[in-house]
């Protein structure tokens, strides 16, 4: 095996399938984006499975077997590279076994080579037949991978990020001008000293010496003020670009549907909001100071070749061994930052753990087991401090040394031309200052360097979102709904997952009739939920289709369609703000009335007016605590003050007591008398005075009618009430 492999760093905490998959494709030599294989892989909020990554493996022509096998069995007889299974909740590749270490690429760290005791403590999950085993899938290309082109999606570039700078051109150019004549400035120093000793000093002419430091002075105070200037226009600059980054993302962020969000963990979004900002520091703070330093090192380097050439070489020659030196622990710095990181969150979770379960710890005598279980990762942690320590250090040192040396065989160079007559006292002062300003724009170039790969990583990972389809397709899209019209569904299938994933529902007929009220039951995992969210057009249909009238929900506004309908869903969402402006959702000016009826249908009048600012009262996780079902009559308020002509409701009432879901569901049914209602329910009393009850089962209709007609079948929809009597 080579010893290098392409490696992709994954951008989201549940990218590790589908980046372990791009890597092998890579190294075949077929390139695909991230994103086309997450679609392939059928990627999900909780990740993707061994059978998603080998299916999708097989949609683009390798060769897939996955196996549990031994140590020795994976050495042996396994083709590499192959994708493992790594500590029970992550995937990584393994492409090179040696007698002296096993090297695996981590999509969320980097290539890595471990001792086999470290391989096997992070592969090995469990026994069979006395043998420790471990997960693999193994990967082979056909015929088929090397005749399919790839993935030619467009992963975008600086260019486009650059366009946010296109509308200050002005302030740019005067950036530009005031790193220019900083810059200037900084040349005019050294010929400042050479004077000072030379022409001052050695004549002895003090009034000489005053005006060279008044000059001095001058220029020092031009060079502030300059500065100051810059980090002004800098600071302007960088909260504008800032917000146009952050506004525009979050413009189509809001454009995405739903599914987008449902498949990515919070803190990847947040992430992306932090990418912006990094990106932001790339294009202003960064390039600045960028800039600044190439061009005070073009010409500090100029006056060093002036004054000799010989020391401008021995500067040029430290300088490309002090770069090469660094760089060369860079890669380790990352590996152990990441590992560092890793090992910090794991004990975080530990303390975390052992605060929030100290009743259970207590109540079963756990105390010494969870406190030698923090010990031993805070011991894991110190372990990979001090072996970071010790490679900072190793860097830190070898670059002390490395410049040392360098400023020692400059000062030796020069003092030997002084006292050869080559060169005066005031030029060595001169190449004495020039190299002490060199070094830092050289450490600001490796740092560049380093953020410029680090923003790469973030313009990919935001350019996954603006190359996104937007949920709604102007094109194609009714923005007028029909006056009359039932809701149908024509052998609707959906599934969450690929082709080995079994459906949630499966070949699903029903009719919704116009104007009435129809209530979806069934047992858990039944599919009520996921068929309420196709309802919505939340989700679209794996195949089949759902019609208003004779035309596809889909071909609809979907904004046209969530306006005409109220939803209350079991994971609703209570926002840090008043009880009026949660229940009037998107409406800037509150319509006061339908406020006050809005919270009496949903029967939390009484106890809005009990608290000492009304409807005025946060609420939400900076406010007023809300029970459960509390919180679900504010829902309930906010779906009725919208006043729609479809209400949705998925498990509405679960939290509310018999009597006060009695009141809840008598108000609903008269206020929405005439229109469309559909509900979700466990409890059947809630959905018995329905017009219409549709049963499911293993995400098919079992049974239909209304309470008298199916509890007379003694069917399915019988036993789930008796059940409950």
């Amino acid at each position: 095996m080579p010893k290098t492999f392409p490696f992709y760093k994954q951008h989201d905490a549940m990218d590790c399938g589908a980046t372990c998959l791009r890597m092998v494709a890579r190294h075949y030599g077929r390139f695909y984006s991230l994103e086309y294989l997450r679609q392939l892989t059928h990627q999900r909020k909780e990740g993707v499975s061994l059978l998603e990554i080998s299916d999708a493996a097989d949609h683009i022509g390798l060769h897939t077997l996955a196996a549990k096998v031994s140590f020795d069995r994976l050495r042996k007889m396994v083709p590499l590279p192959s994708i493992v299974h790594w500590r029970q909740n992550h995937y990584v590749v393994l492409y090179d076994i040696t007698d002296k270490f096993v090297a695996i690429a981590d999509p969320s760290i980097g290539l890595l080579r471990l001792s086999k005791e470290e391989f096997l403590d992070g592969w090995i999950s469990t026994m069979e037949d006395g043998e420790s085993v471990g997960v693999v899938l193994m990967l082979e290309p056909t015929p088929d991978f090397f005749q399919k082109e790839g993935d030619k999606t467009n992963k975008g570039g600086f260019g486009y990020i650059y366009q946010y700078l296109s509308n200050y051109r002005g302030l740019i150019f005067q950036l530009a001008l005031g790193v220019l004549l900083s810059a200037i400035l900084l040349v005019i120093f050294p010929f400042l000293i050479q004077a000072l000793v030379d022409e001052g000093i050695s004549s002895q002419d003090f009034n000489f010496v005053l005006l060279i430091l008044l000059a001095w002075l001058m220029l020092f105070g031009s060079q502030m003020l300059i500065e100051h200037i810059r980090g002004w226009i800098l600071l302007h600059l960088g909260v504008r670009v800032n917000i146009n980054l952050i506004s525009d993302f979050l413009i189509k962020v809001l454009k995405l549907p739903i599914r987008f969000f449902d498949q990515r963990m919070t803190s990847d979004l947040l992430n992306r909001i932090y990418d912006n900002e990094r990106v932001e520091r790339l294009l202003t703070t960064n390039s600045l100071f960028t800039a600044f330093s190439a061009v005070s090192i073009v010409l500090l380097g100029g006056l060093l070749l002036y004054f000799d050439l010989t020391i401008f070489l021995i500067f040029l020659i430290g300088t490309g061994v002090y770069l090469a030196w660094v760089l060369r622990f860079m890669k380790a710095r990352k590996e152990l930052d990441y590992k560092r990181f890793d090992q910090a969150a794991e004990n975080q979770i530990k303390l975390v753990e052992m605060i929030n379960g100290m009743q259970e710890i207590k109540l079963h005598n756990a105390e010494t087991q969870k406190r030698w279980e923090w010990e031993r990762t805070e011991a894991k942690l110190f372990r990979v401090g001090m072996n970071y320590l010790a490679v900072n250090q190793r860097q830190r040192l070898g670059a002390q040394i490395i410049t040392e040396v360098k400023n020692i065989l400059i000062t030796i160079f020069a003092a030997r031309a002084v006292i050869q007559g080559q060169m005066s006292l005031g030029s060595l002062l001169a190449v004495q200052y020039i190299i002490g300003q060199l070094n830092p724009p050289v450490n600001q170039l490796v740092e560049f360097f380093r953020a410029t790969q680090d923003a790469k990583i973030s313009l990919e990972r935001m350019n996954e979102v603006h190359l996104r389809e937007n949920e709604e397709n102007p094109e194609r899209a009714i923005s007028i709904l029909p006056e009359n019209g039932d809701i149908r569904m024509e052998g609707v299938t959906y599934k969450y997952g690929g082709e080995g994933t079994p459906p949630v529902l499966s070949n699903l007929s029903l009719e919704i009739p116009r104007g009435k009220t129809t209530a979806i039951v069934g047992s858990s995992g039944s599919g009520k939920t996921t068929l309420l969210k196709l309802l919505l057009n939340i989700y679209p249909p794996t195949s089949g289709s759902i019609k208003l009238g004779d035309i596809n929900i889909s071909n609809f506004h979907s904004r046209l369609w969530r306006e005409k309908c109220g939803a209350v869903l079991q994971d609703g969402y209570v926002f840090s703000d008043s009880i009026a402006r949660n229940i009037a959702l998107g409406d800037e000016i509150i319509d006061d009335h339908r406020l006050v009826l809005a919270a009496k249908v949903a029967h939390i009048q009484s106890f809005i007016e009990t608290l000492p600012l009304g409807y005025h009262t946060k609420i939400g996780a900076e406010g007023v605590g809300l029970s459960q079902g509390q919180r679900q009559r504010i829902l309930i308020a906010r779906a009725v003050y919208k006043n729609p002509d479809y209400l949705f409701f998925d498990e509405a009432t679960n939290a509310l007591d018999s009597q006060n879901e009695a009141i809840i569901i008598q108000n609903i049914r008269e206020f929405f008398k005439g229109r469309t209602v559909v509900m979700v329910a466990h409890r059947l009393s809630t959905v018995r005075h329905a017009d219409h009850i549709i049963v499911l089962g293993d995400g098919r209709v079992v049974e239909q009618g209304n309470h008298d007609q199916l509890n007379m079948r003694k069917g399915v929809y019988f036993h789930l009430l008796q059940n409950q009597l």
